[in-house]
């Protein structure tokens, strides 16, 4: 688990430094990765693996429900079109921004989840 989150924080910190360099697409990337890595930290907690996108989506999916937040999923979603930005280069930079705020606040929100978790 610590692999995952070492992992979430070093592509944060990548994709600030993309932000400030104006490279969007692989900022887009770098956010998505950051998402994922979170998502699997929670996960290994649970003794949960994760091998694929489908498995990521449906594990926030669980989470969203067991947590009576759905809140989680549109995040998930943000980031979730992050992801595909990196293919597809359709994302103006604002929107780029809003959804890095969004992936931001979904790490911070399972990272109090997983520390909940600890105690």
């Amino acid at each position: 688990m610590q692999d995952y989150l070492w992992l979430n924080d070093k592509y944060l910190k990548e994709a600030e430094a993309l932000m400030e360099e104006g490279d969007y697409v692989q900022a887009s990337e770098k956010f998505w990765g950051a998402t994922a890595e979170i998502v699997k930290a929670v996960a290994a907690e649970r003794n949960v693996e994760i091998r694929s996108h489908g498995e990521l989506h449906g594990f926030v999916t669980r989470l969203g429900r067991e947590l009576h937040d759905p809140g989680l999923l549109r995040l998930f979603a943000s980031a979730s079109a992050l992801h595909q930005n990196f293919y597809e280069n359709w994302l103006p930079p604002e929107m780029v921004e809003n959804y890095g705020e969004a992936v931001r606040e979904l790490v911070e929100r399972l990272k109090k989840l997983s520390d909940r978790h600890d105690h």
